[in-house]
């Protein structure tokens, strides 16, 4: 299969990296530094589970590429429009886009561009950064995927990226239920993304101290009640299933949102909470803490966005 990653930042770098090293045909799309030092020294992977280098192509330019077989997806969800315009020429009429971004409406845009057929919706569990250009640090997080149909039935070509992951010594499962999942991470990084990012704190003491513990799960207390106001069949013990995660993780571990709050960068401030109060909005469920969260870190968004255009 040809592979292209668009969005070669923590996530995409990290599986990307994991199936060149493999020995796949992955191209990566990436931007300035970034792309430079890859070119010219090849991507750098620090990882818990040990450190490897490996040479692959990448580029900038999606069109030079041509139609690949596999994208994967993983921009920043305010990148979301952008990116899936610049990557219609990767994409063919056999070719499988495969979203591992966060939150729960990006598939639905890249639908509106590339049609529902091409699109398969997917849960990455890892917390990845990059470090330097060219060099991803993955630090914490159980490093899995679950990806589906978006109408949950198994077909032939999820078994075949299935085995295109797993040869690549990537935890990756087919999930009949990919909205449930999607909305059930949405559950964990909202609450996980936004805490870790207003206190400053990983998640051991956060969960280790009651008021913040309290936030934590309110937090997810009201997506939840969005989700099923949404007509999304999330499971009974949904929160105390993503608390056992939670407490699960290494408790230093903070979020993206909270890593790029502490750089200076753009935050997806519109695809998490802004979302949770749309949703709400829309089904008439309250959100307050979410709202909270929102009205903190949007103007550290609007400041970063400022900084990018002057």
């Amino acid at each position: 299969m040809r592979i292209a990653v668009m969005g070669s930042g923590g996530i995409g770098g990290y599986f990307g990296g994991l199936l060149g090293k493999a020995g796949a045909d992955v191209t990566l799309i990436a931007r300035g530094d970034h792309l430079a030092a890859i070119r010219e020294m090849g991507l750098k992977v620090r990882s818990a589970l040990g450190d490897f280098e490996v040479r692959v192509r990448a580029t900038d330019d999606p069109a030079a590429v041509g139609q690949a077989d596999l994208i994967l997806f993983t921009v920043k969800g305010y990148d979301t429009e952008e990116a899936a315009g610049r990557m219609r020429p990767l994409v063919g009429p056999a070719s499988s886009v495969l979203c591992l971004q966060n939150g729960v409406d990006n598939e639905a845009k890249l639908e509106a561009v590339f049609g529902p057929r091409a699109v398969l919706g997917g849960v990455a569990h890892i917390l990845s950064t990059v470090a330097a250009p060219g060099v991803i640090h993955q630090t914490a997080g159980p490093r899995t995927i679950k990806f589906g149909e978006m109408d949950g039935t198994r077909t032939a070509r999820l078994e075949t990226i299935l085995r295109l992951l797993t040869g690549a010594g990537i935890n990756a499962t087919i999930s009949g239920q990919i909205v449930v999942d999607l909305w059930e991470k949405f559950v964990f990084i909202c609450a996980h993304g936004g805490v870790t990012a207003l206190a400053r704190l990983g998640v051991g003491e956060i969960l280790g101290c009651p008021e913040t513990a309290a936030l934590y799960q309110g937090v997810m207390e009201e997506i939840v009640a969005v989700a099923r106001a949404s007509g999304v069949p999330l499971p009974q013990d949904a929160i105390e299933r993503v608390l056992a995660f939670a407490r699960s993780l290494q408790p230093a571990m903070r979020s993206s949102l909270a890593h790029d709050l502490e750089q200076g960068k753009r935050l997806e401030v519109e695809t998490l909470p802004g979302a949770v109060i749309r949703y709400g909005a829309r089904v008439g469920v309250p959100t307050p803490l979410n709202g909270v969260i929102y009205a903190c870190l949007k103007p550290y968004h609007l400041r970063a966005v400022a900084a990018r255009r002057a």
